[in-house]
């Protein structure tokens, strides 16, 4: 079945959001650098900021697909891994190769990694194609199980895995800086009366040399300010592209069969609701079955933990997705 010209649009945009998100960040010391070239910069790549922004395109974008996969390889590097018997790891190697010649694209590596958390994670890059399937995962029900793997394989299929991989590097950086200046903003002073009087008491942490929380406040503004030109581009992809994806992967799954609906349904309950979700790599999050973050971190990503709650309900609803 072809994919609705919606779901293409919007996948569409949050792409170019996405793409975006590298450029920006490239662009701010590129583009005054090449402005204060002047002239010479028309040596480079053009006049002045103009050589600057076609320079963070180049960097920008090439720079993140080089390090993406490097970036997430060793971080999957660190993982604890499942020492599975032979009988297991090519039992589970055999169905990930069948299901992927049913969705239509090459069989991945597999990784399995020792998680409480229910999750899978879809990796593509350069290094090739590959499947991070946690523990917990492999012990759900058989059509549960297959069809979190499916939907893995999907967004292999569809490219989502390439991109996300690709942009991982510019994305984490942005949300870690916007944390950051989250927690300054929201730095408070909570020490009473007392406890100032006993800090004077004991001469300890005097009152002139702490740092007033207004000015925690002012930094967190200006590195928001600072951050937004990159935090727009990047909660619009995050919201079209990344989560807008699992659901139109949550479809594809869907119209297979009404085994592999139900399956995937009762997997990202199973997975949402589940304890184990701090054990689940953040880094790793935009490339899953299920979004882990936590709330702060579903904020500053323009996203929530509403997301599972939605795409549960149109997988268990008759209508057709």
């Amino acid at each position: 079945m072809t994919e609705p010209a919606t779901a293409r649009g919007r996948r569409a945009i949050g792409a170019l959001a996405l793409l975006a998100v590298p450029v920006g960040i490239a662009a701010l010391p590129l583009v005054t650098a090449f402005a204060l070239l002047g002239p010479r910069g028309l040596a480079v790549a053009g006049p002045g900021a103009l050589g600057g922004a076609v320079a963070a395109v180049v960097v920008g974008l090439g720079g993140s697909a080089l390090l993406g996969p490097i970036v997430v390889d060793r971080r999957i590097a660190r993982l604890p891994t499942a020492d599975l018997d032979d009988r297991p790891a090519d039992f589970l190697a055999d169905r990930v190769s069948t299901l992927a010649a049913e969705v239509g694209v090459d069989a991945p590596a597999v990784t399995v990694v020792r998680a409480d958390a229910a999750n899978v994670a879809a990796v593509d890059g350069y290094r090739g194609s590959r499947l991070v399937v946690s523990t917990r995962l492999l012990a759900l029900p058989q059509d549960d199980r297959d069809a979190a793997l499916r939907h893995a394989l999907v967004q292999i299929r569809t490219r989502q895995a390439a991109v996300t991989t690709a942009l991982i590097p510019a994305l984490a950086l942005v949300e870690t800086v916007a944390l950051l200046a989250t927690l300054l903003v929201g730095r408070r002073d909570d020490r009473t009366a007392a406890d100032r009087r006993v800090n004077r008491i004991h001469g300890y942490e005097p009152e002139r040399n702490r740092v007033p929380s207004w000015a925690y406040t002012v930094a967190g503004v200006a590195l928001w300010l600072l951050l937004l030109p990159a935090w727009l581009p990047a909660a619009v992809g995050d919201r079209l592209y990344v989560a807008g994806g699992r659901r139109d992967a949550d479809a594809t799954v869907a119209r297979v069969g009404t085994a592999e609906r139900d399956g995937l349904g009762n997997a990202v309950a199973f997975a949402s609701d589940a304890a184990g979700a701090a054990d689940w790599p953040p880094l790793l999050d935009r490339l899953s079955l299920v979004s882990m973050a936590d709330g702060e971190t579903g904020r500053v990503r323009g996203t929530s933990r509403q997301e599972a709650r939605v795409r549960l309900a149109r997988l268990r609803s008759k209508r057709a997705l």
